[in-house]
């Protein structure tokens, strides 16, 4: 692997650094931010930050820059170090993307999570992945294969070992799912608020097979998450939901991507975002049915709601169809509060923030109903919520 590396640090270098004049980041700015200016030197230990979950779990992973530690793994499945030789390792997300393309040339700590043909999980795995060092950077990698007719849960959890701390993540995660699987995937990030975080998510869904995704944004300072699911297989089906919540200066950019290519295949974004103070949120979403893809039922939504005057969201939705058989739907909303909504509640004897809090819950609520697992779906809620100051 020493060639391979160094033609990819050749290639990531050869990228140039996204700006405001590439369509996909139009709404993201990059200026100030250099990638090789965060040092690669690891800590000598893992950190354990506080953890928004609180699980009964099968398997645990926790991976910071000094390593990765594995517990309690399940009997029956490969939960263990990522081999660099992996036949799936950048067969979703390779190097064609200047992220996508520094991970691939930088990663040293990764996971493989491969559960056999038939094999349930009760419980969930679970993965932290925690920065610990000031100024540093983190590049962290996850496979995921699911052998047909298995089902299980993951949950993975992005955390700083310190609120101010200033860092520079960067993941990619990879995820197939083969004929009538069932995976649910949970991607939680809670980073600092000085962290610049980089992600390329990206899942095959074969025949068949179901894929439920849900992901939590409430920390970072600024960068983009990259999601793309390929229903790639007859009768595949695959479900994402969203919540974020920013503030302060905070700017989220979710950047999704729904590829059809077999037919009578079925899709399902759907998220929802709270911004208030300076805070910035982008969201950008494409549907793409190929031509062999017919009878595709696509859906995707984008919803902000906006707690002050100066917060900003941008949704970008697009439909690219090939097809002529096929339901693609779309929609995307900002708003105020409603501020009739919170005179009638501060009326029954709720102070602001009280009333605040109550219409955020509401607004999340069916996006948080779509989350199976009561204890995360839980956690989001609180996290939610205690993003509203106490008056």
């Amino acid at each position: 692997m020493t060639t391979a590396r160094s033609e990819l640090l050749e290639r990531y270098r050869a990228l140039p650094l996204p700006t405001t004049k590439d369509e996909h980041w139009r709404f993201t700015d990059l200026s100030g931010f250099d990638p090789d200016a965060w040092t690669a030197d690891g800590a000598a230990g893992i950190a354990a930050p506080p953890s928004l979950l609180d699980l009964d779990v099968a398997g645990v992973a926790y991976v910071g820059e000094g390593g990765i530690e594995i517990e309690r793994v399940p009997d029956g499945i490969r939960f263990e170090p990522l081999p660099e030789d992996h036949e799936l390792l950048y067969s979703l997300v390779g190097w064609d993307e200047k992220f996508a393309a520094h991970n691939a040339a930088s990663w040293k700590n990764g996971l493989l999570v491969h559960v056999p043909r038939g094999v349930v999980v009760e419980r969930p795995l679970y993965v932290r992945v925690a920065n610990a060092v000031e100024g540093g950077s983190l590049f962290w990698r996850l496979l995921v294969v699911a052998d047909p007719e298995s089902r299980f849960t993951l949950i993975e959890e992005y955390a700083s070992a310190e609120p101010q701390l200033s860092s520079y993540m960067n993941a990619a995660v990879e995820i197939v799912v083969r004929d009538a699987a069932r995976v649910e995937y949970v991607s939680v990030q809670n980073l600092s608020r000085s962290t610049w975080h980089f992600a390329s998510h990206h899942a095959r869904v074969d025949r068949d097979a179901e894929l439920d995704w849900v992901t939590g944004g409430f920390g970072s300072a600024k960068g983009k998450v990259r999601i793309q699911n390929d229903l790639a297989g007859p009768g595949a089906t695959s479900r994402v939901t969203g919540a974020y919540f920013v503030d302060g200066k905070q700017h989220l950019d979710y950047d999704t991507f729904q590829e059809h290519i077999a037919p009578s295949t079925t899709s399902d974004f759907a998220f929802k975002g709270a911004l208030r103070d300076e805070a910035r949120a982008v969201w950008r979403g494409m549907i793409r049915v190929e031509q062999d893809a017919q009878k595709t039922n696509a859906y995707q939504e984008n919803r902000n709601l906006l707690l002050s005057k100066t917060a900003h969201a941008d949704s970008i939705p697009g439909l690219e169809i090939l097809a002529n058989d096929v339901r693609c739907t779309h929609g995307a909303t900002l708003g105020q509060v409603d501020r009739d909504q919170l005179f009638y509640l501060m009326t029954r004897g709720l102070n602001h923030s009280e009333a605040e809090r109550l219409i955020v819950r509401g607004f999340f609520q069916d996006a948080l109903d779509r989350v199976k697992l009561e204890p995360v779906r839980e956690a989001l809620a609180a996290a939610l919520e205690a993003r509203i100051p106490k008056g």
